[in-house]
C-alpha cells in the first residue's frame, strides 16, 4: 500500500507534463512540472478566475435565457480570453466579424443545396477551404475571423441539416451565444482592469528597450571583433516579429491614441536594420581591417557609448543627453571622413599610392559608421516618440510580411478533403452523432489548418480533449446528476475550470489546456429539463476523440507540413526577390524588405526550436545574407537616383546590378562585377575634384564591399542553378 501513492504521483505527473524525462532541467523535483497548479504565478491565478467567472456566468445567463445549447457560451468565454485585454478585445471584435460572415454563408449554403448532400458537403469544404488558405496570408486575429467564418458555417449549416426551414432561427441562436460569451468575458475582464492605456504605453516601451538593449551590446561586441556575439543576436529577428504583432494589442488596450504604434514598428523596423548593418561592419572590416588609427579610436568611443546606453535608457529625462551624444559620435566620423579627405588632397602622395588607398580605406570605415549610428539616432527618436502623444502626428508604419501561396493552397486543399471525407464517412455509415463529428472535424481543422506545423498542434488539442473527456466523466456520472440550483452547477464547474485556466498560462501545458477548456462544458452538455445521460455523453465523447483523430490524419496524409519544403520555398522566394530588387521601379522601400525578411527570418527560427541543426543554421545566415545584400542593391539605386556621381562612376554600378537582376549564383559572375566595380570606382575617387562626388562615391564603395562579400561567402546558398544543400562543417 505505502507504494499506492508514489505510483499515482508518477502517472499524475507523465500525463500532465508534456516532455520526456530526458528533457527536464537537472535537479528538478518529481511534482516540478505541475508547479503552474500547485504554485501558480498572480497573473496565471488572475487570468484562470476571472475566465472562469465569466464562463460559468455566460453559462447561467444562457440556461436562464433557456437557449438550445447554453455550452457555447462559456465555449466562447474560453476562446476568446487572452492573457492581455488588448488581445481578448481584438479577437472577441474578429470573432464577431467571422460569425457574422459565417452566418450569412451557413443559410447561402443550406438555401442552395436543399435535398442535395453530395452538392452541400463539397460545397462546405471548399467554403472551409477558401477560407482557411485566405487566413493564411493574413496575420493576427483577421486570420482567426476568417477560418471561424469557415467553422460557424459549418456548424450552423449542419445544425440545419435536419430542418433546412429553421436555418435563420438557428444562425441567429448561435450567434446569440456568440455575442452572450463575449460580453460576459468584456464584463468581466473590464471589471478588473485599470489603467490599461498606461500599463499598454509601459509594455510598448519594455519591449522596445529590450531590442535596444540587446541590439547596442551585439553591435558594441562586433565592433570589439567577436562575431559570435552578433550570430547569438540573431534570434531577435523573431522577438522583433512578436512585438510587432503585440504592438497592435497594446493600441486597442491604449483606446483612442496618437500614432505611438506606428512610431514603435518604426523603430522595431530600423532595429531591424541595424542588425543588418552589423552583418554589413562584418564584412567591411572583414575585408579592410581595423589597423586604421583614426578608425580605432572611434570605434572605441562608440562602443563606449553603446556599452553604456541601456542604462541610460531607462530614464526619459537621459534621452535629449543620450540623442546630443549619438549626434556629436557621428560629428566625429564626419570630422575624421573631412580630415582624410584634407590629408588626401594636399598633393603629398600619388593618387595610386597605398597611404591614398588606406585614407580610402579610413573613410569608409567611417562612413558606414557613421551611417550606422544614424540609424541608430532613428531608432531612438522613434522609441522617444512610441511613448508620448505627439500633437498633430500623421505618422503611419506597416511591416510587409511574408506570403506563401503555396502553403495557403495546402491549407485549404487539406481542410476541403477533411469536410468532404467526413461528409462521406456519416452518408456511408448513418452513425447517429456523425454531424457531431463533421461539425468538430471542421473546427479543429478551422482551427488549426493555418499553423506552421499542424500535426504537433492537433495531437495537443487531442490531448486536451482527452483530458476533458477524464474530467467531464466524473462531472456528468457522479457529480452532475445531484445538483439542481444554478449555484451547486458553478460550484461544480468551478475547479475544474480553474485549473483549465491555469494550464492555459503555461507555456508547456497551453495547446492541451485550449482543448480542456473548450470542450469541457460541450460534453457536460448543461440544460434546464435535465442532465446529460450516459449513453449521449459517451456517444458525444466518442464523436469528439474521433474526430480530432481523424483530423490528425488528414493532417499527416493529405499534403503533409514539411519543413524542408518550407524552408526551400522561402530560398526560392528570396532569391526571386533579390532579382526584382535590382530592377523594380520605383525603387523598394527599405520598410518591405525588412518586413519580409524579417518575417522569413522568424519562421527558420520559430522551426529551429532552441538548438538549431546545421542545416538551420546555414538557411538562417543565408537568409541573414539576401537580406544584407538586398538593402546594399537599394542604397546603392539610391546613390545612383541621387544623380551626384561622374558619369564614368555610374557605368560599373548598373552593371552590377544587371548582373544582380539575372543572378544564379553560378560561376560567381556577379560577385567578380562587383569587385571590379569596386576597384573601378577606387580608381575614380582617387582623381575626382569635387568633395561632393567624392563622398558618394564612397558610400558606394561601401555598399559593393557588403555585397561582394556576401555574395562570395553565401555563393552555394544562392546558386539557383541546383537545389540546396547545405554542407556539414569540417
Amino acid at each position: 500500500m505505502p507504494a499506492f501513492p508514489d505510483f499515482a504521483l508518477t502517472v499524475l505527473e507523465r500525463l500532465l507534463s508534456w516532455r520526456p524525462r530526458s528533457l527536464r532541467p537537472p535537479g528538478a523535483g518529481r511534482l516540478s512540472h505541475l508547479r503552474w497548479l500547485y504554485a501558480p504565478k498572480a497573473d496565471a491565478v488572475g487570468f484562470a478566475l476571472r475566465t472562469t467567472a465569466a464562463a460559468i456566468l455566460s453559462l447561467i445567463l444562457a440556461m436562464w435565457m433557456e437557449l438550445d445549447d447554453p455550452q457555447w457560451a462559456p465555449m466562447t468565454v474560453w476562446i476568446v480570453a487572452q492573457g492581455s485585454r488588448g488581445e481578448s478585445l481584438s479577437k472577441a471584435r474578429w470573432r464577431l466579424v467571422g460569425t457574422a460572415i459565417g452566418a450569412i454563408s451557413a443559410v447561402a449554403l443550406v438555401a442552395a443545396f436543399p435535398q442535395a448532400p453530395w452538392l452541400f458537403f463539397p460545397a462546405i469544404g471548399i467554403w472551409i477551404g477558401l477560407c482557411c488558405g485566405v487566413a493564411t496570408l493574413v496575420r493576427n486575429f483577421r486570420s482567426y475571423a476568417l477560418v471561424l467564418s469557415g467553422y460557424t458555417c459549418a456548424i450552423i449549416a449542419l445544425d440545419a441539416v435536419r430542418s433546412p426551414n429553421d436555418v435563420f432561427m438557428i444562425a441567429m441562436s448561435r450567434s446569440t451565444y456568440i455575442v452572450l460569451g463575449i460580453a460576459c468575458e468584456s464584463l468581466i475582464a473590464g471589471l478588473l482592469s485599470h489603467n490599461l492605456a498606461d500599463t499598454a504605453r509601459r509594455n510598448i516601451r519594455e519591449k522596445l528597450l529590450t531590442a535596444l538593449t540587446s541590439t547596442s551590446h551585439a553591435i558594441a561586441d562586433l565592433l570589439a571583433g567577436n562575431e559570435e556575439a552578433f550570430v547569438r543576436s540573431r534570434a531577435l529577428f523573431g522577438t522583433i516579429l512578436t512585438i510587432n504583432d503585440q504592438i497592435e494589442f497594446s493600441e486597442i488596450e491604449m483606446g483612442p491614441h496618437g500614432h505611438e504604434g506606428d512610431h514603435a514598428r518604426a523603430a522595431l523596423a530600423t532595429v531591424s536594420v541595424l542588425l543588418s548593418r552589423g552583418l554589413g561592419m562584418t564584412a567591411r572590416l572583414r575585408a579592410l581591417g581595423t589597423a586604421h588609427p583614426g578608425f580605432t579610436e572611434t570605434s572605441l568611443l562608440v562602443r563606449t557609448f553603446l556599452q553604456g546606453l541601456p542604462p541610460r535608457l531607462k530614464q526619459d529625462e537621459d534621452l535629449p543627453a543620450v540623442l546630443a551624444d549619438l549626434r556629436a559620435l557621428r560629428g566625429v566620423c564626419r570630422q575624421q571622413i573631412v580630415n582624410a579627405l584634407t590629408e588626401e588632397s594636399n598633393g603629398r602622395h600619388p593618387p595610386d599610392s597605398p597611404e591614398i588607398q588606406a585614407l580610402l580605406d579610413g573613410r569608409i570605415l567611417h562612413s558606414a559608421l557613421e551611417e550606422l549610428l544614424a540609424e541608430l539616432q532613428q531608432a531612438l527618436e522613434e522609441f522617444d516618440a512610441s511613448h508620448r502623444v505627439i500633437r498633430g502626428d500623421r505618422f503611419h508604419f506597416r511591416l510587409k510580411s511574408h506570403r506563401d501561396l503555396e502553403e495557403a493552397a495546402h491549407n485549404g486543399i487539406r481542410a476541403a478533403v477533411a469536410i468532404t471525407s467526413a461528409g462521406l464517412i456519416w452518408e456511408v455509415t448513418a452513425w447517429p452523432s456523425g454531424l457531431a463529428f463533421i461539425i468538430m472535424v471542421g473546427l479543429t481543422c478551422g482551427l488549426f489548418a493555418t499553423r506552421e506545423n499542424p500535426v504537433l498542434a492537433t495531437m495537443n488539442f487531442l490531448l486536451g480533449a482527452v483530458w476533458a473527456v477524464g474530467v467531464s466523466f466524473v462531472l456528468v456520472v457522479l457529480i452532475l446528476p445531484r445538483p439542481a440550483d444554478f449555484e451547486i452547477l458553478a460550484a461544480c464547474l468551478a475547479l475544474p475550470m480553474i485549473a483549465g485556466g491555469l494550464a492555459t498560462r503555461n507555456p508547456a501545458t497551453a495547446g492541451a489546456a485550449a482543448s480542456y477548456t473548450l470542450f469541457l462544458s460541450n460534453l457536460i452538455g448543461p440544460s434546464n429539463q435535465g442532465r446529460l445521460n450516459e449513453i449521449a455523453y459517451f456517444n458525444s465523447s466518442l464523436s469528439l476523440l474521433a474526430s480530432i483523430g481523424f483530423s490528425v490524419l488528414i493532417f499527416r496524409i493529405v499534403l503533409p507540413f514539411s519543413s524542408k519544403a518550407e524552408r526551400l520555398r522561402m530560398r526560392e522566394r528570396n532569391l526571386h526577390d533579390l532579382h526584382h530588387l535590382a530592377s523594380a521601379l520605383p525603387i523598394p522601400q527599405t520598410r518591405d524588405w525588412i518586413g519580409l525578411n524579417t518575417d522569413r527570418f522568424a519562421r527558420l527560427i520559430r522551426h529551429a526550436g532552441p538548438t538549431p541543426t546545421p542545416t538551420i543554421e546555414a538557411y538562417l545566415q543565408g537568409t541573414l545574407s539576401v537580406m544584407t545584400i538586398g538593402l546594399n542593391i537599394i542604397r546603392v539605386r539610391t546613390v545612383l537616383a541621387r544623380d551626384q556621381l561622374p558619369l564614368q562612376a555610374r557605368r560599373p554600378l548598373l552593371l552590377v546590378l544587371r548582373r544582380m537582376a539575372q543572378l544564379t549564383g553560378k560561376h560567381g559572375r556577379t560577385a567578380r562585377a562587383a569587385r571590379t566595380a569596386v576597384a573601378s570606382l577606387r580608381a575614380i575617387e582617387a582623381r575626382e575634384p569635387n568633395i561632393g562626388a567624392r563622398i558618394e562615391l564612397t558610400r558606394a564603395i561601401a555598399y559593393l564591399l557588403v555585397i561582394s562579400n556576401e555574395l562570395d561567402a553565401n555563393a552555394v546558398f544562392l546558386d539557383t542553378s541546383r537545389s540546396y544543400r547545405p554542407q556539414p562543417p569540417a
